[in-house]
């Protein structure tokens, strides 16, 4: 299992899809980087943590939300997401696989004297979108798998053969 730290917002501001536009908040940015990690995580067996920052927010105390197989964490008044996840891998980093997703030069030289690897944002990018492709090839093949076993389960030869007509007219 590995953990795997993410600054949310670097990535944020490093996705294109995620990108706030005049359409788009900041709130439904996270929403929606939140569900693409839950989908990724839902295939492995990862330990997943998006850390946000709130250490401009006045009065904030650090927050972590457990949703399906993500800790969301919102740092408190005066702590940065690197420095949160600089301390939990310092916990960890020697002891279990650990990695960092940024794109912060100094968090990566930090990181990696803590024992834990990086990844960019971009290469982290590359690798849910291959999970993504790789889930879809998964529904289809069962979704596929399915439709030709209730077409084959009709014993009438005509209605199967109109059937198929109008499958492959869908597809």
């Amino acid at each position: 299992m590995r953990y795997i730290f993410i600054d949310g917002y670097n990535i944020i501001n490093s996705w294109s899809d995620l990108a706030i536009g005049k359409d788009e908040t900041l709130e439904n940015s996270r929403q929606r980087l939140i569900e693409i990690l839950e989908n990724y995580v839902a295939m492995r067996e990862d330990k997943l943590y998006l850390v946000f920052d709130a250490h401009l927010s006045k009065g904030s105390i650090e927050k972590e939300e457990k949703t399906n197989n993500i800790t969301v964490v919102f740092t408190k008044e005066g702590e940065t997401a690197d420095s949160y996840i600089e301390r939990k891998v310092n916990l960890i980093g020697r002891k279990k696989e650990v990695i960092v997703v940024t794109n912060d030069n100094l968090e990566q030289q930090t990181i990696f004297q803590r024992g834990a690897t990086r990844m960019s944002s971009i290469e982290f990018n590359n690798e849910v979108k291959k999970s993504q492709n790789s889930l879809r090839e998964e529904i289809s093949k069962i979704n596929s798998k399915t439709r030709t076993t209730l077409v084959d389960s009709i014993e009438d030869e005509e209605v199967r053969k109109k059937l198929e007509r109008i499958r492959r007219n869908l597809l």
